[in-house]
């Protein structure tokens, strides 16, 4: 849809998280220190794995593709995020807010199915341990990830294209800190029947599809871990499947609630507090929880650090 043609909005308004002036300051310092952390966090492990040879396995090959979706995923809307803290007036374009629109979907829905393959990885990994190398070859690996980058991008097309058929007349203030698609498709004035069966058939789908495969692999996984003699065995193996698992129900929990259920249902205030968790903190945390808690990575750190010393 060309936007001269269909829509006579040309620009939005982001309502951002809240209208008290009192909050803008203190939420733009939290969200920037939450901001540099996941930057810095992310590119200290994408760098980190590229470093250290020991590090280039398929569980390591994941987590550099995990800590690059999470960067980019992030920079979609933080810095314009912090940028509209301090504006009195947050603008967007009516394309600026498409493209944040198609790159926030494709990010997140590579997320999704990236820690489906971390979670099949780890089930290979646990339950047939001799098969790993042959499972997890790296021809398997790659195919996983351009799988994920590939559900992601038909997934961001099919959002993105069903909102440009839609026309916006007047209304342009979007209750959101981000172009997100379920505040956006309410301002329309034209039927959004078409786009919310889509988005509830796509959202479905990545979420569905990812979730009950990290549910069933992490079933095995927990089968075989109650087999496991050893008491300090079980309790290692129990608290990295309780990491994964809590960073999981973040996502796809605050997603599905986002999302999930009629448009009717509770407020758009509630919808932007739970969007929080998936847009800002579950990237932040994705570096402690499945890499700077691992003792591989401890040490390929100071392997890394004691040669730059040097």
């Amino acid at each position: 849809m060309a936007l001269g043609n269909s829509s006579f909005v040309t620009e939005f308004i982001l309502m951002g998280l809240t209208d008290r002036p009192d909050l803008q300051l203190p939420l733009f310092f939290l969200f920037l220190v939450i901001y540099v952390i996941t930057v810095f966090g992310n590119l200290s492990l994408i760098t980190l794995i590229g470093l250290n040879p020991q590090l280039h396995t398929p569980m390591y090959f994941f987590l550099f593709n995990l800590s690059l979706i999470d960067l980019c995923y992030s920079s979609v809307f933080t810095p314009k995020m912090l940028l509209n803290f301090t504006s009195e007036k947050n603008i967007i374009s009516y394309m600026g807010c498409m493209t944040q629109l198609y790159f926030y979907s494709f990010f997140v829905i590579s997320e999704c199915y990236l820690l489906m393959s971390m979670a099949y990885d780890r089930y290979v990994a646990i339950c047939n341990p001799l098969l790993y190398n042959v499972v997890m070859s790296p021809r398997v690996c790659s195919n996983l990830v351009l799988g994920s980058y590939f559900m992601a991008f038909s997934g961001a097309m099919a959002h993105t294209g069903c909102m440009l058929r839609l026309t916006f007349c007047d209304a342009n203030a979007i209750n959101h800190y981000f172009c997100d698609l379920l505040p956006v498709m309410q301002l329309s004035c034209t039927s959004t029947y078409v786009n919310e069966v889509e988005v509830f058939i796509v959202v479905g789908i990545n979420i569905v599809v990812p979730s009950v495969t990290i549910f069933i692999s992490y079933g095995f996984i927990l089968s075989s871990i109650f087999q496991i003699n050893s008491t300090e065995g079980r309790s290692k193996a129990f608290s990295t499947c309780s990491s994964h698992v809590i960073a999981v129900s973040l996502f796809f929990g605050s997603g599905a609630f986002m999302y999930l259920k009629p448009s009717s249902a509770g407020t758009m205030d509630e919808g932007k507090i739970s969007s929080v968790f998936y847009t800002n903190v579950v990237p932040m945390m994705n570096p402690l929880i499945y890499s700077l808690r691992n003792k591989d990575v401890q040490l390929a750190l100071r392997k890394t650090l004691s040669r730059r010393i040097i």
